[in-house]
This record gives C-alpha cells, sequence and structure tokens, in this order.
C-alpha cells in the first residue's frame, strides 16, 4: 500500500512526458457553424453568413469570394462539411454512424449521414459531404461522435470539446448565445455524452427571390405580345440565321434545320415569330442584386424584348386554342436549333411548340433571320441575347449567361435565373392570350402549357417547373446538377474548370498545366459511395473547397436544390455514358426529388448494331434526326414526350415498348459513376 500511490504519480509522469507518450487526439469545432454568422433580422433564417475575409491584397480571388457568400442568409443545403482534429484519426471509423447531421426542425427524423469522404492527412482534417440534400433555411445539428477513434485507435479525448461548450469562457454575446444552442441541441438529440465535436448550422434560402419575382409578375397585367412575321409551312422552302458573333463586321450566316420540321410531314401548319416584354432583373455585371430573403424586394434593372418562335399544328384548330409547349434549348444552342427538332412531334399530336432564347445566347443583338419564300425572303430581328462581356470583339455563344468579376462565385446562376423569369413572363403571355393571327381569340390554351428542354434546357427548365404553379406537367431531357459537377467530371466542360482554377490569384491549379485541355488539376474527390479517400495531393483540399463554395454561391439555381418543390407531374430523360452531364449529375436530381420512379433511361450502351454503343455521346438522343442511326432512338423519346404533354401528364410511355433500349423506370438502382 505505501509504494500504490509514488508508483501512481510515476506512471502519470511517464504519461505526460514528451516522447513518452503521444497527447490524446481532440476534435476542433467543425465547419459549417454559426459561429460564422452574424444576426439579421431581415432574413428568413434571422442571420447572414459572416465569413472572415483572406488578405485582399494576396488573395483577392478568395476575397472575392468570400464577398459573395457573405450576401446569403445561411449554409450550403448540401455542404462540405470539416472537422479537425489536433492528431491523426482511424479514417476506417469514419462512417455514416460515427458522423451524422440532425435536422432539429423535425428531431424524430432519421439522422443524416455522410457520403464522399475525404481526410486530408497534412492539416488532419475530415471533409464529408451530407449524404442528403439539407432542407432549405433550416437548421441542423452536425456531430463526429467518440464512435471515430484516433489514429492508434484510442478514443478520441473530449477536454477540448466540453471546454469550448463553457459559455463561460468568453464575453462575446454571439458566442454565448451560439453555445447555449449547441448545448441544447447535443441534449434535445441525446447525443451529448457521445460527441467529440459537433456544430450547429442554418442552411441558406433557395427559392426566395423567384417566389418573389413570380408574385410580381402575378400582380402585373403584361403587354400583349407582339407578332413579327407568321408564315404558313408550305410557304418556306429555307430559313438562313445572320448572327451576330462580333462587335463589328459582317454577320455569319448558318441553316435554320428547316426539313426537321417535316419527320411528320404535314404536321406543322404554321411559324410564327414576335416578341414580348419581360422585366430584366440582371445589372449590366449579369448579377441579380441579393435582397433580404425575409423582407428583401427584388426589383427590374431594366425590360428585356424577348423574341420567340412559336410552331403550330397543322389542321382545325382547338376551341380554347392549341395546347402548348414551351422547348427549352441548351447550352451554346438558341432558339433556332433544338426546337425545330422536336416541332414536328409535338405537332403530331396536336400540340405546339414555343421557344426563347437563354439569357447570353443566340449571338449579340443586330443578328437577323431571312425567311425565304416562293414569293421573296423576309427579314426579321434574330432576338440574340449574348453580349461582348469581356471586351475583345468578339460575342461567344453562351457570352453573357455568366456573372462578371468580381461576382466570378455566381457564375450563371442568375443567367439561369432570369431565363426562368422570361419563362414565367411567357406564361403570362400565353395566359392573357397569344393572338397570332389577329381575329381577336387567343390561339393557345392557357390551361394545357407544358415545358420541355434539353440539356441546360432541362437544368433552367426544372427550376422553372418547380416554380411556376401554372403548367400542367413537364420533361427534362439530360439535365444534371449542380453546375459545378456538371463541370468537373465532363469531358467538355473540364477544362474550363482548369482554365477557371489558373485564372485565379493566387492560382488553384495544382498540376502542370496541359493546354489547350487544362484537365490536368487534380481535386482528388471520391464520387458518391465510394470509399474514404486519403488525400495526399497538394492542392487538392483548396480546389475541394471552391468546388464547395461554387455550388454554395449557385444553389438558387440547381435543378437538384429545386427538384425538391416540383409538384407537377414531370419525366427525366437521361442516356447511359452522357460525357456533356455525366450520370452521377442526373442522380442528384433524382434523388433530390424522389423522382426516379419517373427516370426514362437510354441504354446507349446496347442500342447500336449488335448491342453496341449507338452515339459516341449520347448527350443529343432527343433530337439526333439528321442522321437515320439514330433517327428512330430520336423520335421514339420525342413521342414519349409528345404522349406524356396529350394526356396532360397522365401517360408515361416506354419509348421502345418491350425492347431494352429505354428502362422506363430506370432498372436498377441510381447510376454513381460515369459510365465513360
Amino acid at each position: 500500500m505505501p509504494l500504490r500511490r509514488p508508483l501512481l504519480l510515476a506512471a502519470a509522469v511517464l504519461l505526460l512526458s514528451p516522447g513518452i507518450a503521444p497527447a490524446a487526439v481532440s476534435a476542433g469545432s467543425p465547419f459549417p457553424t454559426n459561429l460564422l454568422t452574424t444576426p439579421d433580422a431581415t432574413q428568413l433564417t434571422g442571420l447572414r453568413v459572416d465569413l472572415p475575409k483572406p488578405s485582399c491584397a494576396t488573395h483577392p480571388s478568395d476575397c472575392e469570394d468570400v464577398a459573395v457568400l457573405n450576401r446569403l442568409d445561411g449554409f450550403n443545403i448540401q455542404p462540405r462539411v470539416s472537422i479537425p482534429f489536433s492528431g491523426p484519426i482511424d479514417p476506417s471509423t469514419v462512417s455514416s454512424d460515427t458522423v451524422r447531421i440532425y435536422d432539429l426542425g423535425c428531431l424524430a427524423c432519421a439522422p443524416i449521414g455522410i457520403d464522399q469522404a475525404v481526410w486530408e492527412p497534412a492539416a488532419n482534417t475530415l471533409h464529408a459531404e451530407s449524404a442528403e440534400l439539407l432542407k432549405q433555411h433550416e437548421t441542423y445539428l452536425l456531430v463526429a461522435t467518440t464512435g471515430v477513434r484516433a489514429g492508434d485507435g484510442s478514443a478520441i479525448d473530449r477536454t477540448s470539446f466540453l471546454h469550448d461548450l463553457n459559455f463561460g469562457q468568453t464575453k462575446d454575446e454571439h458566442a454565448k448565445r451560439y453555445r447555449t444552442a449547441l448545448r441544447e441541441a447535443l441534449k434535445a438529440t441525446g447525443t451529448f455524452t457521445g460527441a467529440a465535436a459537433a456544430s450547429v448550422f442554418t442552411t441558406q434560402s433557395v427559392t426566395a427571390d423567384l417566389e418573389k419575382i413570380r408574385a410580381q409578375l402575378d400582380a402585373s397585367t403584361p403587354t400583349r405580345a407582339q407578332v413579327t412575321a407568321s408564315f404558313a409551312r408550305e410557304q418556306i422552302t429555307a430559313v438562313v440565321w445572320n448572327r451576330r458573333g462580333s462587335t463589328s463586321g459582317p454577320l455569319t450566316p448558318s441553316s435554320v434545320p428547316v426539313p426537321a420540321l417535316d419527320v411528320f410531314p404535314g404536321s406543322v401548319g404554321r411559324v410564327v415569330f414576335g416578341t414580348y416584354d419581360s422585366p430584366d432583373y440582371e445589372t449590366q455585371a449579369k448579377v441579380i442584386p441579393a435582397t433580404a430573403s425575409l423582407i428583401g424586394t427584388p426589383r427590374p434593372q431594366g425590360v428585356n424584348t424577348i423574341a420567340y418562335t412559336l410552331f403550330l399544328p397543322a389542321g382545325t384548330e382547338p376551341p380554347n386554342g392549341w395546347p402548348v409547349a414551351i422547348f427549352g434549348h441548351g447550352f451554346t444552342d438558341s432558339k433556332q436549333g433544338a426546337p425545330w427538332a422536336v416541332a414536328s412531334s409535338l405537332a403530331h399530336a396536336g400540340i405546339a411548340t414555343i421557344a426563347i432564347n437563354v439569357v447570353g445566347h443566340g449571338g449579340g443583338a443586330g443578328g437577323d433571320l431571312t425567311i425565304v419564300t416562293q414569293t421573296g425572303p423576309t427579314v426579321i430581328p434574330d432576338g440574340g441575347r449574348g453580349i461582348d462581356q469581356d471586351g475583345n470583339g468578339t460575342i461567344d455563344s453562351t457570352e453573357g449567361v455568366n456573372a462578371a468579376p468580381p461576382d466570378t462565385l455566381v457564375s450563371n446562376r442568375d443567367g439561369l435565373r432570369q431565363t426562368v423569369v422570361d419563362l414565367m413572363q411567357l406564361v403570362r403571355e400565353i395566359e392573357v392570350g397569344l393572338d397570332v393571327d389577329a381575329d381577336g381569340t387567343a390561339d393557345l390554351d392557357a390551361s394545357r402549357i407544358f415545358y420541355a428542354g434539353q440539356s441546360f434546357g432541362g437544368i433552367y427548365g426544372l427550376d422553372f417547373v418547380a416554380l411556376e404553379p401554372h403548367l400542367v406537367a413537364g420533361l427534362a431531357n439530360v439535365p444534371g446538377g449542380p453546375i459545378i459537377e456538371i463541370a468537373r467530371l465532363s469531358p467538355s466542360f473540364r477544362p474550363l474548370v482548369g482554365l477557371a482554377l489558373l485564372a485565379r490569384t493566387p492560382s488553384l491549379y495544382n498540376a502542370d498545366p496541359n493546354p489547350p485541355l487544362f484537365t490536368s488539376f487534380v481535386e482528388n474527390m471520391p464520387l458518391r459511395g465510394e470509399p474514404i479517400r486519403i488525400d495526399t495531393v497538394p492542392g487538392a483540399s483548396a480546389i475541394q473547397e471552391l468546388i464547395d463554395r461554387n455550388e454554395w454561391a449557385q444553389q438558387s439555381a440547381n435543378p437538384a436544390a429545386l427538384a425538391p418543390y416540383v409538384e407537377h407531374p414531370v419525366i427525366v430523360q437521361f442516356a447511359k455514358g452522357d460525357r456533356t452531364v455525366p450520370n452521377p449529375t442526373t442522380s442528384a436530381i433524382l434523388r433530390a426529388g424522389d423522382v426516379a420512379g419517373r427516370a426514362t433511361y437510354f441504354r446507349n450502351d446496347i442500342a447500336g448494331p449488335g448491342g453496341t454503343p449507338l452515339f459516341p455521346n449520347p448527350h443529343t438522343f432527343l433530337t439526333g434526326i439528321g442522321s437515320l442511326a439514330t433517327a428512330l432512338v430520336a423520335i421514339q423519346a420525342q413521342a414519349q414526350m409528345a404522349t406524356f404533354f396529350a394526356s396532360n401528364g397522365a401517360l408515361t410511355i416506354d419509348p421502345d415498348g418491350a425492347g431494352p433500349v429505354f428502362e422506363v423506370p430506370i432498372s436498377g438502382p441510381l447510376p454513381e459513376t460515369t459510365g465513360f
């Protein structure tokens, strides 16, 4: 007995001596956290993001990004969570059982796990993405439990965590209130005793601005749309698009695919060109100014004159006018492209098609369409919406859809949202009566308005379908989200990400550039469902953080974020191995909107002769009528769309019947790999 006390003291000294035994590993404060906010009663969340700014002299790009994020009223609705530790952990102990997110607005709801986990040894930091899309403007508790073990298998030391919870350690009132909220959240969820690290955070509002704009449109009566020119189909022999591709010099001519109107001969009876006015909420920098989500009022910055092209079916017009599908074209395309490729199938089903140019698309103002008829040509404005945003004298095919510096992080968020506004206004033009033959009656049925869109048109189209109650049904062909995930995974767009990383100050490009592709950067992010990734690549974590911030800033235009609010009948068509909008980004939409049962999966891998691939890239399977080899698939997919709309969204056919080329709904789990 007399020897026990000295021995215990000696053991304690040995354990505490440097080099004898390692200090226990503890966890720091996770991100996101409401500690990085400031109270703001004008917001739906009662707060506003308040990230610390880096040096704007040495890190101007990061400084600009933080300025954008600090306008938001909460954190990403699918956040990249980061948990720092004081030393190594055992990555194999990281799972949805040991790192969880609790919805504090629904304590009866099951906790949300994590996915796409990354352990960064150099920083002793765990990163992961929430396994599910979170609700907008909701408060959550993030918990890393003591089930996460230190690298040597020992338990995580909770001493630092408990010390941080002690609100008496600070005089800052915001920190005190936060710590009180954190303690209460831990107790309410029963996680207090098992938590090694935790934070409370509130998610951003996603739909507030467009809901307010929609209400403004509903409260006003638009000036009636104008008809610029109208032609019977048989009058038109050709249409030449003279595109404004530069600020000076000649226009660039190309042929509009008029023969596509005869996929079903005689189905299209008339082609009408016209304009309508739509309020423009974007500044010259192509940003919709931030307004407080609770009491703020979005204000138009001007008016857009939008050109439309309308394809009317042949035959006797129904008493209430023709049902009409608004068709949204894709990225780099225009109303002179894909809408012409689907109009015949829709007209064959007795449905009119109407299309406009997306923000930044269709060339610059000053281009024209020359409609060639037996009696001579007619020249009308083409309605181009591109601008020379970078001042180099050229107008690229998408120039003007993205925000200008210093709001680069916004990217095409507000171009997409403004396009949604323009489509909402088009609905209201149809509702007040679109009289194309000047006989005093409306030629389109305001009670049967549908939406279909391809690629980019499926992206902003799902936003539109989610927020426009006056639609009957919608179809999104090859959509994906978020945009940054499409860009980094797609061979078509990954070079743009590389160039953006190079353009930052300081540059985030972490490999030797490989011009002209610029695709050799390494972000080292696992796909959904893959094991935890050990990230030892210098600079990869900074790219991961930028990707998360990009997604966060653009959530209000991300179709995956809007998918939970879709209430209309909807079909999502996509193709296995799409190289432009990779499959995991479509799966994100289907999962978020819980609409996998309404998915149509084109099996390009077995669609060709002898069960071989039909398209090198199946992204355009809906509009591939230009080749005999692909026309059947395109017409089958279009028939599904036309039948769906003709039935007011009640009937979803399998495009190839009992054949294996189209799966309706998708057979098996949603694809989480690219398939190429």
